[in-house]
């Protein structure tokens, strides 16, 4: 760690994008008194980055700089190691540094991570969906288990918040996008994949511009959980993955390339097959026993009996914003999957459901073929309230193709208008749900807002046909 470190002194580092992970990353250097030059290069101004929960702390410190607004990416070959941040397109920095100086080196706070972390046990969760719910219940287990572990990454919480407490033979938990991972050059002890869908093809946050210019290379991104394992390691993916990469199958109809040429033959690991899990759990869904299954074969690598495995997915209360359980008003159950952003999510949804249904859907762009669900909502909704934003004319439009009644749709401008419908043509006994199998930019800010608005709605009682 030390020698890491010494390699950072007298430095001139860029931070490319003031995310949650560059964010503790400076706190993290200057608390350890690393004695290089620190820019920040963000597009937004000072009164957008305010919104950083502790910014004004961070603002104080002279020994920081700022390189904001229209310019803030230019003249990147100035610097010694450039930090990005998740959202920072990789696509970005080469026309940026042709014909500069060469020798700027590329990194990012979990590539950093990586080669600081104290303990060896790193277990990493990535998968298209249902990669934050592993991860955490993954931890729970762990210290339901009685070990000392840690959990981060993509879930909201840095790593370098905790790097200072870990010790030797801890267990840290990290759920890994493919922003995250698309870089990496090592891999943890035991990777985890839950699933591969088609996302991030097309940039749908405007704070986070970064997607993938193929699904091929939506894979690969993927793959480099595994790809720098040896033969210490293990991999853990769903059963799936063995009839469709592993025979040069596709996913989604598209051949990614010969898996086992590339990875079988060299891959040193051991690989390990999760199916579906029968364990009692307070989790919903088909999607969520794969969740289950994959965390309970991590469990049992790192040697955890199975009387303690089922006491601990049995508490598991899953996270907010995935098939979240809200209220029972009039003999409706209403849930909150706001975390559900594409089709396929919000297909697996639905199928968690035999009540009748009504779906809030739609929302902002993200070049989603709609014609599966569609098809999906015909057989499962007896009601749709299709929220505003630029992707729902598409989905209205599949919807009118796959025959579902005109007459039972309805447009809400608002999520007051939206709840107040969904209520009002829900039948007793019967489901609400919130998965809108789109991105939520243009009516809220992110996800997590459109799930918290959503929500209050329902808890207020004050909502007319509610009380």
């Amino acid at each position: 760690m030390e020698n890491i470190l010494k390699k950072l002194q007298d430095k001139k580092i860029a931070i490319l994008g003031l995310g949650i992970e560059n964010y503790c990353l400076i706190k993290y250097l200057l608390k350890n008194k690393i004695n290089c030059e620190i820019t920040v290069c963000d597009k937004r101004e000072f009164d957008k980055l305010a919104e950083i929960k502790n910014f004004a702390s961070l603002q104080k410190i002279k020994k920081v700089k700022w390189r904001l607004g229209k310019n803030y990416d230019k003249n990147l070959a100035e610097f010694d190691i450039l930090f990005r941040s998740p959202g920072w397109p990789l696509s970005k920095l080469p026309p940026l540094l042709a014909k500069e100086r060469a020798g700027v080196r590329l990194s990012s706070p979990m590539k950093l991570f990586f080669n600081l972390c104290p303990t060896r046990n790193i277990i990493g969760v990535t998968g298209t969906k249902g990669k934050g719910t592993t991860a955490s219940l993954i931890y729970h287990i762990l210290k339901k288990a009685g070990k000392k572990a840690w959990l981060g990454g993509n879930i909201g919480v840095a790593p370098f918040e905790f790097i200072d407490k870990i010790k030797k033979n801890d267990w840290v938990v990290l759920e890994l996008s493919s922003f995250q991972l698309e870089d990496m050059a090592a891999s943890p002890r035991i990777a985890v994949i839950t699933n591969f869908h088609k996302e991030h093809l097309a940039p749908t946050d405007p704070n986070n511009p970064n997607y993938h210019r193929t699904l091929k290379d939506y894979w690969k991104a993927k793959s480099n959980i595994f790809k720098w394992q040896n033969k210490r390691d293990y991999l853990v993916i769903s059963k799936n993955f063995q009839f469709s990469i592993f025979n040069f199958q596709s996913i989604s109809n598209f051949k990614i390339f010969n898996f086992q040429n590339l990875y079988k033959k060299n891959y040193k690991g051991k690989i390990i097959f999760f199916d579906k899990s029968d364990l009692a759990s307070k989790l919903i869904g088909e999607h969520n026993e794969e969740n289950i299954a994959a965390a309970v074969e991590v469990a049992k690598i790192v040697g955890i009996n199975n009387e303690i495995i089922k006491k601990a997915v049995v508490s598991f209360n899953g996270l907010e914003h995935r098939l979240e359980f809200v209220k029972k008003i009039n003999g409706v159950k209403y849930y909150n999957d706001s975390f559900a952003t594409t089709p396929e999510s919000a297909i697996t949804a639905l199928k968690s459901f035999t009540e009748p249904i009504v779906l809030l859907a739609g929302g902002a762009e993200k070049k989603s073929d709609f014609k599966q669900l569609a098809k999906e909502i015909k057989k499962r909704v007896q009601f749709m309230v299709l929220l505003d934003g630029k992707a729902t004319p598409r989905l209205k439009k599949e919807l009118t193709k796959a025959n579902f009644p005109r007459n039972k749709m309805f447009l809400a401008k608002n999520i007051k208008q939206a709840v107040r419908e969904a209520g009002k043509n829900a039948a007793k006994g019967g489901i609400v749900l919130l998965s809108p199998a789109c991105a939520s930019f243009g009516m809220f800010r992110n996800y997590k807002e459109r799930g918290k608005l959503f929500k209050e709605e329902i808890k207020n009682k004050t909502i007319a046909g509610f009380v």
